[in-house]
């Protein structure tokens, strides 16, 4: 099996309000809003205070951006989806890019609740290929399926 290659951060640079612009080494460039995480993840909630967002700093190598005075990471991989589901093109990429981010899934547990292979997973949530409406709404169900189950 190929090995995938992980997103990566050449640069961040905190933005007004709870921003980042983030610079990856492929040279994609993103205006990330990170107002819905630090809302939906009790663990960034001290992000919200006074100016404690702009302490961004780059990370392990480019690989986490930190809060070092409040001992907080997020990855990489993580801020590259929370930015294709803010910037996706359709409302099914949105919807499944969301699912993913919402149950943080890897591509193989993706993959083995919607029963497509994982690089298809990796295909769909990189935006190299459009997401068919059928996935968006196997995510759909699959919510709805564990709501129930639960």
């Amino acid at each position: 099996m190929a090995s995938m290659k992980r997103p990566r951060l050449r640069a961040v640079q905190p933005r007004p309000g709870v921003r980042l612009e983030l610079t990856f080494t492929n040279g994609q460039r993103y205006d990330l809003d990170l107002s819905d995480s630090l809302a939906a993840y009790p663990g960034l909630a001290p992000l919200a205070k006074g100016n404690a967002f702009q302490g961004a700093t780059l990370g392990d190598g480019g690989w986490t951006v930190e809060w070092p005075a409040l001992d907080i990471q997020i990855g990489a991989d993580s801020l590259l989806l929370d930015t294709l589901a803010q910037t996706a093109p359709d409302e099914n990429t949105r919807i499944f890019i969301s699912w993913r981010l919402r149950h943080r899934m890897t591509l193989d547990q993706a993959a083995e609740a919607l029963g497509v292979s994982a690089r298809s997973i990796s295909r769909y949530s990189s935006g190299r290929e459009a997401v068919p409406r059928t996935l968006a709404l196997a995510c759909l169900g699959w919510e709805a399926w564990a709501r129930e189950a639960a």
